[in-house]
C-alpha cells in the first residue's frame, strides 16, 4: 500500500523526487517509538499539536510543561496531559472529533527534531493523570508513523528559563494575568470567579495587551 496520497505524489512527480521520497521513508520511518525517539520526546518540555475537527478545520497549539510533559508508555503509545488553558477546548474537542494529531517535538538549541502522527483518545479520568499534578485530562496516542527530521532550517535559540505557569508538584501554578480582564469575570468558571481582586485586581483588555508585549500573561 502506499503511503503517499495521490496529491503528495503528484508534487513528488513535478519536482522529480518520487524515488529520493521512498528511499527518504524507508530509512527514517517507523511505526513505533524507538530507544533515540522515546529519548528525545521524553526530554522535550515543550511540543506543538495539530489536530483536525469535524468539519475538516485543522489548528495547531503549542504546549508546554516540565521536561517529560509527553510520557512514552510503550513503543506504540504517548501521552500526555492538558493543563487549564483559556476555556474553549479547541485541541481536547478535535481529538475528540477526530482523533488524528501531528505532533512536533523541537530542540531549539541543537537544532533537531521528531515528528510523530497518530490516532488519539482524551480521558478525564485516565489512571496517568495524578502523574501530572494540576492537570485536567490526558490524552493517550497510538503512534502510527514517527520519524526524525532534519533540522536545517529550525533557527537556533538559547533557552533562558522554565515558565513559572507550568504547575508545581502539588499542581498549583500562578493565576494567569487574562483572567483578570474585566470582560471576563462574569463567563469564569466557578472556580476562577472572585480571584481577580485576590491577584492584584481587575485590569481591561487594553491593560493586558500591554502586559504582553513586555512578556507578561
Amino acid at each position: 500500500m502506499d503511503s503517499y496520497t495521490p496529491s503528495q505524489r503528484a508534487w513528488q512527480e513535478h519536482f522529480d523526487s518520487v524515488a529520493l521520497a521512498d528511499r527518504v521513508e524507508q530509512a527514517v520511518v517507523a511505526d513505533h517509538v524507538d530507544g533515540f525517539h522515546g529519548g528525545f520526546i521524553a526530554s522535550r518540555d515543550f511540543f506543538f499539536l495539530a489536530t483536525v475537527d469535524s468539519t475538516g478545520m485543522p489548528t495547531v497549539s503549542y504546549k508546554g510543561g516540565a521536561p517529560g510533559l509527553v510520557r512514552v508508555v510503550d513503543p506504540r503509545t504517548l501521552a500526555f496531559p492538558d493543563y487549564d488553558g483559556d476555556g474553549m477546548f479547541l485541541s481536547m474537542g478535535n481529538i475528540s472529533d477526530s482523533a488524528r494529531i501531528g505532533m512536533l517535538f523541537i530542540d531549539l538549541e541543537t537544532p533537531n527534531r521528531v515528528r510523530v502522527q497518530a490516532t488519539a483518545r482524551v480521558s478525564a479520568d485516565d489512571d496517568l493523570l495524578a502523574e501530572w499534578p494540576g492537570a485536567r485530562l490526558v490524552v493517550r496516542a497510538a503512534v502510527e508513523k514517527v520519524f526524525h527530521n532534519c533540522g536545517r532550517y529550525v533557527h537556533r535559540h538559547v533557552r533562558v528559563g522554565d515558565s513559572p505557569y507550568v504547575p508545581d508538584s502539588a499542581g498549583a501554578a500562578p493565576y494567569p494575568a487574562w483572567k483578570r480582564i474585566d470582560a471576563l469575570q462574569d463567563v469564569l468558571p466557578p472556580p476562577d470567579r472572585g480571584r481577580a481582586q485576590q491577584e492584584g485586581g481587575v485590569i481591561t483588555f487594553g491593560d493586558y495587551l500591554g502586559a504582553l508585549s513586555t512578556g507578561g500573561s
